[in-house]
């Protein structure tokens, strides 16, 4: 059984029924990235399930993708 890797940093941000993860964590290869998780609860009949999707963001793209999310956080923001 493989051991889980610590985060160098990690956050939390619950909005309704959904939770936001932000973790920092460093590959076997000590390359740093970014994980975004977002955890959904999803009703089904009488039984409540999570839906879970995530995104890696690579030491090497983090400035590309901080540019591009910057520019989409301004246009949504509201004024």
């Amino acid at each position: 059984m493989e051991v889980p890797m610590e985060s160098l940093f990690s956050r939390t941000v619950k909005a309704g029924k959904t939770t936001y993860f932000i973790d920092v964590r460093e590959a076997k290869n000590k390359n740093k990235y970014i994980s975004i998780a977002e955890s959904t609860l999803a009703k089904e009949g009488e039984e409540k399930k999570f839906t879970r999707k995530n995104i890696m963001i690579f030491d090497n793209q983090l400035e590309k993708f901080r540019e591009a999310f910057n520019e989409a956080i301004k246009i949504a923001q509201p004024k």
